[in-house]
């Protein structure tokens, strides 16, 4: 028997021209280009279902990233990347207007999980979505594992008010495997149903074409696929320990966060926003 829970995950992955309309979604990306490598043939079929909120705005405050793209400031860079995003997003048939930036900056997200928890909250509690989709907690990238535990301390949020909670849907993204990056793939797949869409041509060349927007990022973008997306309904996790053995992905950049860095700061913010039970078995 399907549950509520599987028919809206369901309805999330009709084919574009379903008649069911698509569920009212919140999508939580870290950095501009997440939400293409995620969901990109997803957002035809949400479009004005949908609204995008970014965690950062994909700009290192440091500037070397700035720098190595050509830009003179990380402000500069910001704005070249939020350029590049409407642009993706145009293609899918999403408007500028669809679109919340949450203002942090790129690599800080881990150290701001209680502001960020908060105001995604307030989101929630304003839009009441059907659905938040958003990152795994894989280890991946430091602003992509405070966007999870962000979603889970939220909808947590919520419920202790007694409100309702959308549905917790992840896109995937990438981590470390023992041969290195894996893209397109859930981190610990196994007892968690994951719904495979292989895309059609089409789709697969709107995806290409919104992934090609991103010129900033093409170097880091080669390495994902255009052929199938993945989502499932979020598993449980424990943010007080890393999600998986062995050397994180973001564990081998000089981003300034470790494994366990992460996992002290999530248990500081569960602790003060009064949820560390339901983050150590969530």
């Amino acid at each position: 028997m399907t549950t509520m829970v599987e028919h809206l995950l369901d309805r999330l992955c009709a084919a574009e021209d379903d008649p069911n309309p698509a569920p009212a979604t919140l999508l939580l990306a870290a950095h501009p280009d997440d939400e293409v490598i995620g969901a990109g043939a997803r957002l035809g079929r949400l479009r004005s279902a949908v609204t995008i909120a970014h965690v950062t705005d994909g700009s290192p405050r440091e500037g070397r990233d700035a720098q190595a793209n050509g830009f003179a400031s990380p402000q500069a860079y910001a704005r070249a990347r939020r350029a590049e995003l409407v642009a993706a997003l145009a293609l899918a048939g999403i408007d500028s207007g669809n679109l919340i930036e949450l203002g942090f900056c790129d690599q800080e997200a881990s150290i701001r999980l209680i502001e960020i928890s908060r105001r995604l909250a307030a989101l929630l509690r304003e839009l009441r979505p059907l659905a938040l989709l958003t990152h795994a907690y894989e280890g991946g990238h430091p602003d992509h594992d405070a966007a999870a535990f962000a979603a889970h301390a939220a909808c947590a949020m919520l419920r202790a008010d007694s409100r309702p909670a959308p549905v917790l849907i992840e896109m995937t993204s990438y981590h470390n495997s023992p041969t290195g990056i894996e893209t397109g793939t859930f981190l610990g797949a196994d007892g968690h149903a994951v719904t495979t869409l292989a895309l059609s041509e089409q789709q697969r060349a709107r995806k290409r074409q919104m992934l090609d927007c991103f010129t900033t990022q093409r170097h880091t973008l080669q390495y994902f696929r255009c052929d199938v997306e993945r989502f499932r309904i979020a598993p449980p996790y424990d943010f007080c320990w890393p999600p998986h053995e062995g050397v994180l992905y973001y564990e081998m950049f000089s981003w300034g966060m470790t494994g366990r860095r992460f996992c002290e700061l999530a248990r500081e913010a569960a602790d003060a926003l009064r949820l560390r039970a339901s983050l150590q078995a969530v």
